[in-house]
């Protein structure tokens, strides 16, 4: 049985609302964070101008593979494993990177790797599409999200709801400016940026 996440289901028609325009103008798309791979099968079937690439850390791979391997559409890659921390990322170029429920369940360290890591694999004028909790000023966007960050954090301390404006400095760091904040269902946000055409490199 191939596994599977309800949340996926749930958020996929909203956040393919928001992608269909964001990577309107795209072709190839690196997801971050592939999970169950239910979000590459939809999205991929849904835009099949794009080729969409799935990753996900080793250990997540095998399951993510299957699911490809019987649902995905001819423009939906094998995945392969990437570790945002390590120092060599598989040689991928892209004008989209996409990542979904990721920050919040990595460390800091790790969202900091991770964007630092993007200009080995994202074109300098391409987009960045995050999905997932955030809060505002410090604030929480509601009494649901400050209970969530609060059983993340007893689940793994490293984890955690971040601050919008902690992670908008990671991308302006590295010539990457917002241009949308979708208020998504269930307390979520999907931010847009894109990259300014020269910007420095890893």
């Amino acid at each position: 049985m191939l596994a599977h996440s309800e949340a996926c289901e749930r958020n996929k028609e909203p956040i393919l609302a928001v992608l269909r325009e964001a990577f309107a103008d795209c072709r190839e798309v690196i997801e971050i964070g592939s999970g169950t791979g239910q979000h590459a099968v939809h999205f991929a079937t849904q835009m099949p101008w794009l080729h969409w690439q799935p990753t996900d850390c080793p250990a997540e791979l095998a399951p993510l593979a299957e699911r490809v391997r019987q649902q995905g559409p001819p423009n939906l890659r094998p995945p392969l494993a990437r570790d945002v921390t390590a120092d060599a990322w598989p040689v991928l170029h892209a004008d989209a990177v996409f990542s979904a429920n990721t920050l919040h369940i990595m460390g800091w360290p790790a969202v900091e790797a991770l964007f630092a890591g993007l200009p080995r694999v994202l074109a300098p004028d391409g987009v960045l599409a995050v999905y997932g909790p955030f809060r505002y000023r410090g604030d929480y966007t509601t009494a649901s999200n400050a209970a969530f960050d609060q059983w993340l954090k007893a689940q793994d301390d490293a984890s955690g709801i971040r601050d919008f404006e902690a992670v908008d400095d990671l991308a302006r760091r590295i010539g990457l400016e917002l241009v949308a904040d979708h208020a998504m269902p269930a307390n979520n946000q999907t931010l847009v940026w894109r990259g300014r055409a020269s910007r420095p490199q890893a």
